[in-house]
């Protein structure tokens, strides 16, 4: 960009666009006005240097008028998509919006008014992928190291069947299926560790900073009152 056009836009086209796209453009999600009018130059830094480029000459009435329009139709410095799901052209134009995690989306009132957030109703008590491997890599070991009958008594367990019906398929005695539990018990607490009930009871440790976050605004809320 020559130093002209570079003056042009600070002194003639900037102060156009501060006093109209505050009054034209509508801010979608977190953007500010501020913001808005930082895309708006960027907008018209291109035109300009587009015509400069071809020979052409504009007046800075027309630049101002192209950036706002394109600002206000939802194109951004980032991108111009229509169809991606954040893009700003998509939201103003009715095809998605965003909404907070901390939305209230439910209140039961029948138990003592419970309130339910649309980040507790997309959200999902299991594990991350991370620890679902690392357990099945544990798993994997632990079963290498068992006979093929108590493999199979795992198996029989994983799948609900009762201990008298596990001996008849095995051709043993029950009193064996007992023994032969408890002691497939013993060998996983010791493996896996004697912490690992807890564990698998506990929920996913990405919850944490979620709840912890909700607890400070809430001790927040109440001091303030």
């Amino acid at each position: 960009m020559s130093p002209r056009a570079g003056w042009l836009l600070v002194n003639e086209i900037v102060p156009r666009l501060r006093s109209a796209v505050p009054l034209v453009a509508h801010c979608v999600g977190a953007e500010d006005p501020e913001e808005l009018i930082g895309d708006a130059t960027l907008h018209a830094a291109r035109i300009l240097d587009s015509a400069e480029s071809r020979g052409k000459t504009i007046t800075a009435g027309n630049v101002a008028y192209y950036a706002i329009e394109h600002t206000r139709s939802g194109r951004r410095s980032c991108g111009n998509s229509a169809s991606d799901v954040h893009g700003a052209a998509t939201q103003l134009r009715g095809r998605s919006r965003l909404e907070s995690l901390e939305t209230v989306v439910a209140e039961a009132q029948e138990t003592g008014g419970e309130i339910y957030l649309l980040g507790d109703v997309l959200s999902t008590d299991a594990d991350d992928p991370g620890t679902k491997a690392a357990r099945k890599m544990d798993w994997d070991s632990l079963l290498a190291t068992l006979s093929a009958r108590d493999q199979a008594i795992i198996q029989f367990m994983i799948e609900g069947t009762q201990g008298p019906t596990i001996a008849r398929k095995l051709g043993v005695c029950s009193s064996t299926i007992h023994h032969r539990k408890k002691s497939l018990a013993a060998k996983i607490l010791e493996f896996m560790g004697p912490q690992i009930l807890q564990e698998i009871q506990c929920w996913p440790r990405w919850k944490d900073d979620l709840i912890t976050s909700r607890e400070r605004l809430n001790c927040k809320h109440d001091r303030s009152h």
